[in-house]
């Protein structure tokens, strides 16, 4: 039997927060992206500041750029006119939010007639949103858009058993009918998912990963992004402890996203930031980063790099 973590276990074993602004963005920048298209584009992205996100993952760190009650009226513009006036020119615009966008104690809903009009020269808006949350306040977004609108959903593994003890407080269900609706009214998804979650082992962590993507593309998804699971939020240094989490091994990132790329079903990205936390070695890490970012922006399977540092093997799975 898997342990399982409540929201004041959670919450007791964290860090402080960081201080913030909330008039102001806590990061911002312009990278570029393989899109819908098939072409490469520039995405800028704004992660704004405002209220914790209601539900209490067990390994989310968001949190730490986060106020603890609702921002005000009119301050999410200004985050986006703050950081909008200092980014280079961009096609498409993430506004992540460290948490759920159509959380309406996270962004007033009030301010969608002035957000909308901040990223009208956009072809695309993303944003983030806990599947529970999707419902008439997407369409109602969405219809002030002058781009398309795409909501990428935390999927973060179909393993039943491991997905309940992440207290995401979130069913295989309600994804699907998430992403059904979503679709049904011509909304882009996208979705997260974990590589490794706790209680996997590293062969489990990618035939999961693998079995994941797979299910999202079944049920309507069009983009799928992984994210190595990390530690940093205090109850995944806990775990750690514990012996039920070890981050996984840069031979597994690698693994999941050629699995991914050669289903040729949808997008697929890892997410590499701070990868260097994973690099087995000095000498092979950062050009198997180089070729992990190379293979996000062509979508295509590349030459693994060869070195003797004995890392790149990952058990046989799928």
């Amino acid at each position: 039997m898997l342990p399982r973590y409540t929201d004041q276990a959670i919450l007791a074993a964290r860090p402080p927060k960081a201080p913030v602004d909330p008039r102001r963005p806590y990061a911002y920048f312009v990278e570029p992206e393989h899109t819908a298209g098939g072409s490469v584009e520039d995405v800028a992205t704004i992660f704004l500041t405002n209220r914790e996100c209601p539900f209490r993952c067990l390994m989310c760190d968001l949190w730490k750029h986060t106020t603890d009650t609702p921002v005000a009226p009119g301050d999410i513009p200004a985050q986006i006119d703050y950081a909008l006036e200092r980014l280079p020119a961009a096609q498409h615009v993430k506004l992540y939010n460290s948490g759920n966008f159509f959380d309406r104690k996270a962004i007033p809903p009030d301010d969608y007639a002035a957000i909308a009009r901040r990223v009208e020269g956009f072809k695309t808006v993303i944003v983030e949103n806990h599947p529970r949350l999707c419902g008439e306040e997407c369409l109602r977004f969405r219809d002030l858009l002058a781009g398309r609108l795409e909501i990428a959903l935390g999927l973060e593994t179909v393993h039943p058993v491991v997905l309940d003890r992440l207290n995401k407080q979130m069913t295989l269900d309600d994804f699907e009918r998430a992403a059904a609706f979503l679709r049904r009214n011509d909304i882009a998804v996208r979705a997260f998912i974990l590589v490794k979650p706790p209680f996997m082992t590293e062969a489990e962590g990618v035939e999961w990963a693998a079995r994941s993507i797979e299910w999202a593309f079944d049920v309507g998804v069009q983009c799928c992004s992984l994210v190595p699971t990390r530690t940093g939020n205090g109850i995944m240094e806990k775990l750690e402890q514990a012996g039920h989490f070890a981050p996984p091994s840069l031979a597994s990132l690698e693994s999941v996203l050629e699995i991914g790329l050669r289903m040729q079903r949808g997008r697929v990205f890892v997410d590499l930031w701070d990868v260097e936390r994973f690099y087995p070695c000095s000498r092979c890490g950062p050009k198997r980063s180089a070729r992990l970012r190379r293979m996000n922006l062509t979508q295509q399977i590349l030459p693994p790099v060869a070195c003797d540092c004995a890392s790149h093997s990952v058990p046989a799975t799928l």
